[in-house]
């Protein structure tokens, strides 16, 4: 599962409606399609995920 690192994987993976999953400390927290972006948060399925505090990948 490749993370996404930049601003740019986020807004792709949003636009193209691609699956991520959310770990915090290597703990599985969530899943799904990213809803919104901001410079501290990412929503993905209706929750919000701090980016500071999280690791996204690509689900696939």
């Amino acid at each position: 599962m490749k993370p996404l690192t930049s601003d740019i994987h986020f807004y792709t993976a949003q636009m193209d409606r691609l699956p991520i999953i959310v770990f915090i400390a290597g703990e599985l927290v969530g899943s799904g399609k990213i809803e919104d972006i901001t410079k501290n948060s990412v929503k993905i399925s209706g929750e919000r995920y701090l980016r500071e505090s999280c690791t996204f990948k690509y689900a696939s």
